[in-house]
């Protein structure tokens, strides 16, 4: 069953509680995932929000006490080599590759601020 969760707004609807996000909430979600929305986008993605919700709320339904929590439909095996440990490449054969280069090491350009 779904509960209220950061002043989103509860409804009961033929006997369930489901979740109903305002634009406000949506606002909020696009803050704290640092995603600028516009008013025409949360009021566009407030009903869909609210289809995903539902849809998880189901599936919460239906997976029981009795029923391991998984990842997959199908057991995986892994697939992956073992580890070995080999020589690696000299620094200036690497950097040679790269298409900017600054005191011995890959130079990128800045994507955070200082206060991010």
């Amino acid at each position: 069953m779904l509960t209220p969760v950061d002043g989103a707004r509860s409804r009961a609807v033929n006997e369930e509680l489901t979740l109903a996000l305002t634009p406000a909430d949506v606002a909020r979600l696009g803050e704290l995932a640092r995603v600028r929305l516009t008013e025409e986008e949360l009021v566009h993605l407030a009903p869909q929000l609210d289809v995903i919700l539902a849809s998880v709320a189901r599936v919460t339904e239906v997976a029981g006490a009795d029923v391991p929590p998984t990842s997959h439909a199908l057991p995986l095996t892994n697939v992956f080599r073992d580890d070995v440990v080999t020589e690696s490449l000299p620094a200036e054969a690497v950097l040679a590759g790269a298409p900017s280069v600054e005191d011995g090491r890959f130079r990128v350009p800045r994507i955070l601020t200082e206060d991010a």
